[in-house]
C-alpha cells in the first residue's frame, strides 16, 4: 500500500457520500414536488396513482428515507473495497451493493400497493370500515409501537448499528457477493423498520412532516450512541399515541 492509500481511501469516502447526500436530497425535491401535484388530485393510499408510478415513488421515498442512515454501512463497505483497489486486488463498484439493498425495499412498495388497491375497494363497500377506519389506524400506530420494544428489532437494530461487525461475519467476494451482502443487510434493516412505515398509512403516505419525523428516528436509532433507548421512547410514544386515537379517533388527522 503506497503512503499515497489513506488520502485516496479519504476521498473515496468522501465521494461516496456526496453522492448519497445528493441523491437522498434530490429524492426529497421529487417527494415534496409529488406531495405538491397530490393535493390536487383524489387522494387514497393509492394516491390515484398506477401501479408503476406508485413503486417508482415509493423507491424515490426509500432513497430518501433510508439512505442517510445506511450511510455508514455503505461508506464501510465502499472503504473496504476501495483498499482492495489500492492494493490491486479485484474491486467491485459500491453501487451493486446499495441495488441489492434497495431492491429489498422496493418489495414492501409491491406490498402495499396490492394491499392498499383492496383497503380502498373494500373501504367502499363495507360501513363498518368506513366509520372505525380511524381506529384501526390506532391499532397500527400501537403495533408498530409493541414492535419497537420486541426482541425482533433489538436483534436487527444490533445489525444495523455495527457496519464493521457485519461485514465482518457476513462478507462474500466478487459481484454476486457485494449484490447477495446489499440484500442481506437491507433484510436486516428491514425488519427493523418496516412498522415504522407502516405508521405512514395511518398518518399519510405523503405526509411530509412525518415522513422526515421518520426518517431522523430511523437515522437516530441506527447512528447515534443512545439509538437504542431512542427506539424504546419512540415505541412507548407510539403505543400511548394509538391508544389515544383507539379512545378519540379524532386525535388523527387522517384516518384510513
Amino acid at each position: 500500500m503506497t503512503s499515497t492509500t489513506p488520502s485516496l481511501l479519504k476521498r473515496q469516502r468522501y465521494l461516496i457520500l456526496g453522492v448519497l447526500l445528493a441523491l437522498a436530497a434530490s429524492a426529497w425535491g421529487v417527494l415534496i414536488w409529488q406531495a405538491s401535484m397530490s393535493s390536487s388530485q383524489a387522494m387514497g393510499l393509492t394516491m390515484g396513482l398506477s401501479a408503476g408510478l406508485f413503486i417508482a415513488i415509493w423507491a424515490v421515498m426509500m432513497v430518501a428515507m433510508m439512505f442517510p442512515a445506511a450511510a455508514p454501512m455503505i461508506l464501510m463497505f465502499g472503504t473496504v473495497y476501495a483498499s482492495k483497489r489500492a492494493q490491486k486486488q479485484p474491486y467491485v463498484p459500491t453501487w451493486i451493493f446499495v441495488g441489492g439493498y434497495l431492491l429489498v425495499w422496493i418489495v414492501p412498495g409491491v406490498v402495499i400497493y396490492v394491499l392498499a388497491v383492496q383497503v380502498e375497494h373494500l373501504t367502499g363497500q363495507s360501513m363498518w370500515l368506513m366509520q372505525n377506519g380511524t381506529r384501526i389506524s390506532g391499532a397500527i400506530l400501537v403495533l408498530a409501537g409493541l414492535y419497537q420494544l420486541s426482541p425482533l428489532k433489538y436483534v436487527c437494530l444490533s445489525k444495523c448499528r455495527t457496519p464493521l461487525q457485519f461485514l465482518l461475519t457476513s462478507w462474500h467476494d466478487g459481484y454476486g457477493g457485494a449484490f447477495r451482502m446489499g440484500v442481506e443487510h437491507g433484510a436486516f434493516c428491514l425488519g427493523c423498520c418496516w412498522l415504522l412505515f407502516a405508521i405512514l398509512i395511518p398518518l399519510g403516505l405523503m405526509n411530509l412532516p412525518v415522513m422526515a419525523l421518520v426518517t431522523a428516528l430511523i437515522f437516530a436509532e441506527k447512528a447515534v450512541p443512545a439509538g437504542r433507548k431512542i427506539s424504546l421512547i419512540a415505541g412507548v410514544g407510539l403505543i400511548a399515541y394509538g391508544a389515544l386515537v383507539m379512545i378519540v379517533p379524532a386525535a388523527l388527522p387522517m384516518g384510513l
